[in-house]
């Protein structure tokens, strides 16, 4: 139970109060249970301060220090506690119902099962706080700043998260049903298991976001309100599909990529890397986007991925196997897999690699060209290695729009 004397001195007012907690800094009060709904102590020196279970219903408590101050399992709803100091305060279990605590400092606090439904924390810091499995249903994150912060196993239905800052949240496990993430920062946020269905992420910034296989992402709105309503259901490509549909830009550099990409794979040492260089540069003459591949390729992508997206990007592929060194393991994550046309290259008269002849049986890899020297494969470049790549290109995009016009056709 609280202590008499503590509660009586709250009640002469916060400039006696303050006054006392100044004269005997080492005291630290004991609120606990006691009973001042509609209290007026703003900005109350309440750091440290012991107020379990206390009943603060509509106190106000704006600007109040409450660093440190122990709110476990308080009661609060309708409390005022804008511009409050809240860091590192434990308010686990407390009931924050309809609570304002706009721009409240709630750095470090523990939240964890706190009742905040509806409650308003526009412009809160709840960097590294912890608010696992509490209930914020319906309540007003926007500009929150939730860096860090452990929201696992959270309720976070239909709250508006717009603009918060989730940079290196936890949320696993956490219900985000409908909520509002417009505009919201989710760089390395933790969702697994999360449920995102129907969440609005008009203008998230996603960015290495940790997913796993339960994450639910069903129904994601990446429109604006009073923009018609366009779902996607992934997070990762939300922005993607955005800049696609509403971006002409983007739209006309995914064309271009799709209509002029050459890679361009083969061997890097000094002599072939000449070959390759001016392989590029012709190409670039005739109006293609040559992709020249190294061995230089991102740490957390091996050769074979990042090869294999590059092809898919590519509309046809030149493949030197001169002097062949990682070729083939290149070629082995390329042709069984995807039906883009190969130009193999050779330079004088050695045969293919051994295991290239298990390449015959696909169609789109044409007959290797054999050249003598870089200036006479620079001259019959047209019409000896883009000509029948170009050919066969064609020949699979007809391909393919015979079956796309089979599988469409009326029964």
């Amino acid at each position: 139970m609280a202590n008499d004397e503590h509660v009586a001195m709250l009640k002469k007012g916060v400039a006696a109060w303050n006054a006392w907690r100044d004269e005997n800094p080492d005291i630290r009060p004991d609120l606990s249970r006691v009973f001042l709904p509609k209290a007026n102590i703003g900005r109350t020196n309440l750091s440290e301060a012991n107020l379990s279970r206390a009943f603060l219903s509509e106190a106000f408590l704006r600007g109040a220090n409450l660093s440190g101050a122990d709110l476990s399992g308080a009661f609060l709803p309708q409390a005022h506690l804008d511009w409050a100091n809240l860091s590192g305060a434990n308010l686990s279990g407390g009931f924050f119902a309809t609570a304002s605590l706009v721009r409240a400092n709630l750095i470090g606090a523990n939240l964890s099962r706190a009742f905040l439904s509806e409650a308003n924390l526009t412009d809160a810091n709840l960097s590294e706080a912890n608010l696992r499995a509490a209930f914020l249903t319906r309540a007003n994150l926007r500009a929150a700043f939730l860096t860090r912060a452990n929201l696992s196993e959270a309720n976070l239905s239909e709250a508006n998260l717009s603009e918060a800052n989730l940079s290196r949240a936890f949320l696993s496990e956490a219900n985000l049903t409908h909520a509002n993430l417009q505009a919201s920062t989710l760089v390395e946020t933790n969702i697994t298991g999360a449920d995102l269905t129907g969440c609005r992420i008009y203008g998230a910034s996603a960015w290495r976001v940790i997913l796993g296989e339960t994450t639910k992402q069903q129904s994601l709105v990446i429109t604006s309100e009073g923009e018609p309503k366009i779902t996607v259901d992934n997070i990762e490509v939300a922005q993607f599909i955005y800049l696609m549909l509403y971006n002409q830009k983007i739209r006309h550099v995914i064309d271009t990529i799709a209509s002029k990409a050459v890679l361009i794979l083969g061997r890097f040492t000094d002599e072939r890397k000449a070959v390759l260089d001016a392989l590029r540069e012709e190409l670039r003459k005739r109006d293609y986007l040559p992709i020249l591949f190294d061995f230089d390729v991102p740490a957390t992508r091996d050769i074979t991925e990042t090869v294999s997206l590059l092809a898919r990007m590519a509309r046809f592929i030149i493949a030197d196997l001169t002097d062949p060194s990682s070729i083939p393991k290149e070629l082995e994550a390329i042709v069984p897999n995807l039906a883009v046309p190969v130009q193999p290259l050779l330079e004088g008269a050695s045969r293919p690699y051994s295991m290239f002849k298990d390449y015959w049986k696909y169609e789109w890899v044409l007959p290797v060209y054999r050249y003598e020297g870089l200036e006479p494969l620079l001259a019959t470049l047209a019409e000896k290695v883009i000509a029948p790549a170009e050919g066969k290109v064609k020949v699979l995009q007809e391909r393919r729009r015979m079956i796309e016009a089979e599988l469409t056709k009326p029964q």
